[in-house]
């Protein structure tokens, strides 16, 4: 008698539901086929905290990978997506992977809290409209640097080319920023498709690459932090990170001026679990999660709300080497896609780094 009750409930069930339903959580996330988000991120740029929430709040499993440069998201992303639905690629890649159609649209219907956000980095000029990415974290490029080691402050990247730090320097193993910098420093854009220019930069670091003791990928804060080098080119919360817990490390953006960059969420082409991965940008936008983890990681947060709701550590919103006055931001700028003249810094970079051998 049991067996046939269950029988009928069970055809019951079935005559209700239609073929192929799947259940849905409180959250409206599928449990069948939506139970794993997948992320792909920088190394150290999240609070854990905030992925434990969201799998919390929304009955799902994170799974987290992460990369140490834009090229290297590049490569992971470009033969074709290989699972993920998260990515975080930098303001001049937004704009290179969206040109080559690697990126989904965003239904910014389900991204609401994107109303939170500061209007000069919600509308940025790789994609005023917000059609494919969300601004996630800003900074800048600069020198953090050992005050024991220089004596006294710096600030001008004329340190970085001071035959008195030979091989006590690390730049990034990245092309754009360290062009870039150069580019800045001898009075030029960051951006030029000039030839002459490109190349006046490349000899520059040739001349001096006496100082250049490595090209870090990512792991210029680490080395300055522990005395393997004086100086390094690399990302403002980096070093701000080490700073905590060193006393002796500081961080300029140099007199001269330097490279502004937005790192932005976006949803590669092809992703599995689209809209749960909205959920997870919408999530991202809310004043308290912004505030944490740039409380957190120690990078600027674009999430106006936050700031205005003094979620945000003071200590780190009066320091004006992550939150720059007005008068500073106006000497920073923005990498912008060169797009087939890249041609120009790769064969830069790599002329750069045979001089090395």
């Amino acid at each position: 008698m049991k067996r046939l009750l269950i029988f009928f409930l069970l055809f019951l069930v079935s005559a209700i539901l239609p073929i192929g339903c799947t259940a849905i959580n409180p959250n409206g996330v599928e449990r069948s086929g939506e139970r794993i988000l997948s992320i792909y991120n920088w190394t150290d740029y999240i609070d854990p905290e905030v992925l434990d929430e969201f799998e919390k709040e929304f009955g799902v499993e994170i799974k987290y990978d992460t990369f140490d440069s834009n090229e290297s998201l590049f490569a992971k992303i470009r033969p074709g997506n290989p699972g993920y639905d998260i990515i975080a690629p930098t303001s001049d890649y937004v704009e290179i992977m969206m040109k080559e159609g690697l990126l989904e649209k965003l239904d910014l219907e389900n991204i609401p809290n994107l109303k939170n956000v500061d209007p000069k980095f919600s509308h940025p000029p790789f994609d005023p409209q917000n059609e494919y990415s969300v601004p996630y974290q800003w900074g800048t490029i600069g020198i953090g640097y050992n005050i024991e080691k220089t004596g006294g402050e710096i600030d001008s990247w004329a340190a970085i080319f001071d035959p008195k730090y030979t091989d006590r320097v690390a730049l990034m193993e990245d092309l754009r920023a360290v062009l870039g910098v150069t580019l800045i420093y001898l009075g030029y854009n960051p951006n030029t498709i000039n030839p002459e220019e490109i190349e006046i930069a490349k000899d520059y670091l040739v001349r001096h690459k006496e100082t250049i003791a490595v090209f870090a990928p990512d792991t210029g804060q680490t080395l300055l932090d522990q005395g393997e080098v004086d100086l390094a080119v690399e990302w403002s919360g980096d070093v701000f990170q080490v700073m905590e817990e060193n006393e002796n490390l500081r961080y300029v953006i140099p007199k001269e001026g330097s490279i502004v960059w937005t790192d932005n969420l976006a949803i590669p082409k092809n992703a599995p679990h689209k809209e749960l991965a909205e959920k997870f940008i919408n999530f991202i936008l809310k004043p308290e999660i912004g505030a944490k983890i740039s409380n957190y990681i120690k990078y600027g947060t674009p999430n106006q709300a936050a700031i205005d709701q003094g979620l945000i550590e003071p200590e780190d919103l009066e320091n004006p080497a992550i939150y720059p006055t007005p008068d500073i931001f106006a000497h920073l700028q923005y990498a912008s896609d060169v797009g087939k003249k890249i041609s120009l810094y790769d064969d830069a970079w790599t002329e750069l780094k045979v001089s090395m051998w």
